[in-house]
């Protein structure tokens, strides 16, 4: 008897049936930009009309999509998660400010960065490994703009059915696991201010006073470098210093918000606004537990593998590792703040699951699974006859059945209007997501 091997399961040619195409212009988008180090003029070339491309192509396919009423139902989640990401952002932006400029500039310049092995192993490592490897390990392969333009892109490739639909809900599900991971970064932060790697860094970014806030004047300068004087506080639990006289800072008019002069101290009476104050306030200057970058890069690299998977996924996790490395190895962060950040990401992608993963989903997953019981002999048949076509029409009504818009066709004025409006902010937002968030 000739042996026949079995037919393929039907949930092993949905697998086949997704591309590697996402990847291809993931790695294509990191290797364009990268030109920009080894041949500027390239990149100036390449970079213009790889964006062009992608543009052109994803806008081609919007008369094609056929789940706009699931990115309808999808828009207020985003909406409410892109808001509270932006006050998470205020918040932390407030903090950065307060963790820099309570203890003063002197502070900073005269405090030594703590100790940390893992910068010691990085440097060992540059004696150890070949020239070529190091440089490698050096090189500025990726950034934060880098993982932002990839969730980007794999939001998108929804137009393409490479990822599964509302391609919002898993932009709100991104947006508000960044939120909750940026809240608990500036509480952490805050809680223990921490002497930064870079010891200069405050004094060339920041305009603060050089003396400390009469908080610390009180609280903490006294005990500073005592030991006795630590132990007494201990035993009284109470201050019991006093400082002759406080140093006060300047106190300009800020109306309703001069709480925050406090917190932000500007330094002279005709200082900037609150508001100016925060936005200079960048990616700060103190060690910020836990990185942001790396909380980024490790969202964007959970959204990759959960929503997509692959070899590029994998390829998106070296990178992440890369990045890490990086972070360390210029004094970005101490080791500790990559360690926390990634599995702190990892931990709050997961727990954040029932957002882009709930009932709406199952919904889809079951109705999809009753239309695949129905074909299932039709489809073993199509694939033993080698008829792809076939495979692939069965493979769409599949698809199909697991969303309502096969029977809410979205041809309406209002959805056309609906989806324009939805590309047009979504490109707002990542322009504006590069240019705020490009230090961190």
């Amino acid at each position: 008897m000739r042996w026949s091997p079995s037919p393929p399961s039907p949930g092993a040619i949905l697998k086949a049936g997704r591309g590697g195409g996402l990847g291809f212009a993931a790695m294509a988008y990191v290797g364009v930009d990268y030109l920009r180090h080894l041949s500027p003029s390239w990149h100036e070339r390449l970079q213009p009309a790889l964006w062009t491309v992608l543009a052109l192509v994803a806008v081609s396919r919007v008369p094609f999509y056929r789940h706009w009423s699931a990115e309808l139902r999808s828009a207020i989640p985003f909406v409410a998660a892109m808001i509270f990401m932006l006050a998470a952002l205020l918040f932390e932006a407030l903090c950065v400010r307060f963790a820099t400029a309570v203890l003063g500039l002197d502070w900073h310049r005269n405090t030594s960065p703590l100790p940390d092995t893992g910068q010691w192993l990085l440097l060992a490592l540059n004696e150890k490994l070949p020239p070529t490897v190091v440089e490698i390990l050096r090189a500025h392969i990726i950034g934060l703009h880098h993982f932002l333009m990839l969730f980007m892109m794999l939001a998108f490739s929804v137009l393409f059915d490479s990822v599964k639909a509302p391609g919002l809900g898993l932009g709100a599900r991104y947006m508000f696991t960044m939120a909750i991971g940026r809240l608990l970064r500036a509480i952490s932060f805050v809680s223990t201010i921490l002497p930064s790697a870079r010891p200069w860094c405050a004094s060339v970014r920041f305009k603060v006073p050089a003396y400390p806030h009469r908080w610390a004047q009180k609280y903490y300068v006294p005990y500073a470098s005592d030991a006795n004087a630590v132990r007494e506080l201990i035993n009284l639990d109470i201050a019991f210093e006093r400082v002759a006289e406080y140093i006060d800072d300047p106190r300009p008019d800020w109306g309703s918000m001069s709480f925050l002069i406090d917190f932000l101290r500007p330094n002279s009476f005709h200082g900037s606004s609150w508001y100016h104050l925060l936005k200079k306030a960048g990616g700060g200057c103190n060690d910020l537990l836990y990185s942001g970058h790396m909380l980024v890069a490790v969202l964007t690299a959970m959204a990759w593998t959960e929503a997509y998977g692959g070899f590029s996924s994998t390829l998106i996790w070296l990178l992440v590792m890369h990045s890490a490395q990086r972070e360390i190895r210029e004094r970005h962060h101490y080791t500790v703040d990559c360690v926390v950040a990634i599995y702190v990401g990892i931990l709050l992608w997961k727990m954040t699951g029932f957002i882009w993963s709930g009932k709406a989903k199952n919904a889809s997953r079951a109705r999809r699974l009753e239309k695949l019981e129905k074909i299932q002999s039709k489809l073993i048949q199509a694939a033993k006859d080698s008829d792809m076509e076939e495979v692939r029409e069965l493979l769409k009504e599949v698809e199909l059945a697991g969303s309502q818009e096969k029977q809410q066709k979205s041809n309406g004025r209002g959805m056309w209007l609906f989806s324009a409006a939805t590309i047009l902010s979504t490109l707002t937002i990542v322009l504006l997501a590069f240019t705020w968030t490009s230090d961190g």
